[in-house]
């Protein structure tokens, strides 16, 4: 996977040094309310998940967003992003986003590097639909994903247990002649 580059953003690789910032983002309350995982994670988890990831299929490898300063020599990272079960006959993805440092929420970093990897997916990978799921409650992310172009596919009824409640799962998608 290349380092891919926007107005003010880099994303590239993670390295194994990036894994305790990780597991801060994930165990944060805030930043895990809107991800699918149940429990708080340890260090060796996290080690696990990254030595997984970093063995798999290099298209669907998590890109650290970094916030580029050239001018300060320096990238601040921010979040994570990365294209999950991809389906090479269908030409399909799904995408998932983190902004795992909270002083950074909107202010536009999580639409700019979701164009970026959209545009990655579909010139570079040639993926003809790009998608996500995004849990009922979560406005921000929603809004975020149309401002990319994200259109509202459905709902999967009571899909996510959290909380102690049954919440809605909506599906979003982008095609390749929507892009353009």
């Amino acid at each position: 996977m290349p380092i891919l580059y926007s107005q003010r953003l880099r994303l590239r690789a993670p390295e194994r040094e990036d894994i305790p910032m990780f597991l801060r983002w994930v165990n944060d309350p805030d930043v895990a309310e809107n991800l699918e995982h149940f429990a708080v994670y340890n260090r060796v988890q996290e080690e696990a998940w990254f030595d997984r990831v970093s063995n798999g299929p290099r298209a669907e490898l998590p890109l650290v967003i970094e916030i580029n300063q050239p001018e300060n020599d320096i990238c601040i990272p921010i979040g994570n992003l990365s294209f999950m079960n991809i389906h090479q006959f269908n030409r399909s993805a799904e995408i998932g986003i983190m902004i795992g440092e909270k002083q950074y929420w909107d202010q536009g970093y999580g639409t700019e590097a979701m164009r970026r990897m959209c545009q990655y997916g579909f010139e570079e990978l040639n993926f003809h639909r790009i998608f996500l799921r995004v849990f009922e409650g979560n406005e921000r992310g929603k809004a975020a994903y149309r401002k990319v172009g994200f259109i509202f596919e459905g709902t999967m009824r009571e899909a996510r247990y959290h909380r102690g409640r049954y919440w809605n799962v909506d599906f979003m998608s982008i095609l390749k002649s929507e892009w353009k």
